[in-house]
């Protein structure tokens, strides 16, 4: 059954009604036009939420792996495929609660989340009724994802669904006699191939029509993404949730990007595909240039906590608080999301240390949440220390090296009618000329990790 749950991303009567209205008269308008604003809110509150929480999680938590990629690739001394196999049978995450997951996301500042239903390897976290491969068939016994839906209901949290189209324990996808690792990218030239298209479609209309609103389909689609026919895809996504957003991973484009990684170092453009793992596709970006809005590439980054999607207890590499929040405010000031990953224990629980990051990248979105909620990128690009967003009428800037006296500042174009500090409400002092911006500052930042002033333009 769906939900009629109302959320931040559900039309309200009202809208729907007005976006029927300006429908019927769309042969008034321009084609491209009309797209252009049916496609500025769908996107509204994506665009507005920039900080969202990624969930990797299934059995493979047991064995402190990475998902699927051990039997894709495996190493010398690794786990054998029939051990990663054997895990769901040991798989009965007794401590997971569903609501300290959304709690834990609300307390970090993240505005939706994106759960993995099923990886590469095939096992689903929900209780498919086309698979054994289940949650429902371990000791623990219970659907995952029901229960975080619901939790984010009851929160109203956007919550969207992380798919694999690849399925390497589907006989139609790849020929299940041989190891993952001979034939894991699939094997369309078989004929069962249109049958496995088939079950992927199947799955997602469990996904999309029994728990409710999706706020996103994140697909991870691999190699040669064209074979999953995602035209097809996409007209099923919107027949079955026409507000649901699809990233750009089956194949053809969707309405983001997706960095895996690393965050571009200039803002995204149409005209550039910046996605997947290979940061040398940002080099034809250009540095210091503010896109018209109409050229602007919505994206989003996907970034580990430590160096692993999946829990790892031999992972210890974790970036710091700082360091994500730097990062935060750089997705930003390009217009981005910042999509970041925990991997919870084998028992349910989100170890501490994610915690811990993930709690003060919260205390500082407090203070400074303004400054990166439902802004676009700043009118000051490439310049070293300091990241710029705007929302309305005033520019935010993001100071990582707090200098001695002033802050010095070409490129602002609008004029600067007052300016003050973000964390206390100080007012600043500043001179703007046909040269530059000078803002007077306190001897000492008023925030640790990332300071930011507030300017009200004309």
């Amino acid at each position: 059954m769906v939900s009629t749950h109302m959320s931040a991303y559900t039309y309200p009567r009202r809208q729907f009604l007005q976006m029927a209205l300006a429908a019927s008269a769309a042969p008034l308008l321009p084609s491209a036009a009309f797209a252009s604003l049916l496609e500025e809110e769908r996107t509204a509150w994506y665009r507005n939420a920039k900080f969202g929480m990624f969930i990797h999680w299934g059995p493979y938590s047991l064995a402190s792996v990475e998902a699927s990629w051990p039997i894709m690739r495996p190493t010398p001394g690794g786990i054998t495929e029939a051990e990663y196999r054997a895990l769901p049978a040991r798989f009965n995450p007794t401590k997971f609660d569903p609501q300290a997951f959304v709690d834990l996301a609300r307390s970090a500042g993240q505005k939706y989340m994106v759960f993995t239903t099923k990886h590469h390897d095939g096992f689903c976290m929900f209780d498919s009724a086309y698979t054994k491969h289940k949650i429902t068939n371990t000791p623990y016994g219970k659907d995952i994802v029901a229960q975080l839906v619901a939790a984010a209901k009851h929160s109203d949290m956007p919550l969207g669904f992380y798919y694999s189209p690849p399925d390497l324990y589907h006989p139609d996808f790849r020929d299940t006699s041989k190891l993952a690792k001979e034939n894991w990218e699939g094997e369309p030239d078989r004929p069962e191939w249109p049958l496995y298209l088939d079950y992927m479609e199947l799955q997602l209309t469990e996904l999309l029509t029994r728990y409710g609103p999706a706020a996103l389909i994140w697909f991870d689609g691999l190699n040669n993404q064209r074979k999953y026919n995602g035209t097809h895809v996409l007209d099923l996504i919107h027949r079955l949730q026409p507000r649901t957003l699809v990233n750009d991973r089956i194949g053809v484009p969707g309405d983001f990007q997706t960095p895996e990684q690393f965050i571009p170092n200039a803002i995204p453009t149409r005209n550039v595909v910046v996605t997947g793992i290979d940061p040398s596709v940002q080099n034809k970006l250009v540095a210091t240039a503010v896109p018209r809005p109409e050229d602007f590439q919505l994206w989003e980054t996907c970034m580990t906590i430590n160096d692993t999607w999946a829990y790892n207890k031999h992972d210890l590499n974790y970036k710091s608080a700082d360091f994500l929040i730097r990062s935060l405010v750089e997705v930003a000031s390009r217009g981005g999301n910042f999509l970041l990953n925990v991997g919870p224990q084998p028992d349910g629980v989100i170890q501490p240390e994610f915690q811990e990051r993930l709690r003060a990248i919260g205390d500082w979105l407090a203070i400074n949440g303004d400054s990166i909620y439902g802004t676009t990128y700043g009118p000051v690009q490439g310049v070293k220390g300091v990241r710029t967003t705007a929302k309305g009428g005033t520019i935010f800037v993001h100071v990582f090296d707090w200098p001695a006296s002033s802050l010095e500042m070409k490129g602002v174009d609008p004029k600067i009618l007052s300016a003050h500090l973000l964390a206390n409400g100080q007012p600043l002092k500043f001179n703007q000329t046909e040269s530059g911006l000078r803002i007077d500052l306190p001897a000492r930042a008023p925030d640790g990790n990332v300071s930011v002033i507030a300017m009200r333009t004309l």
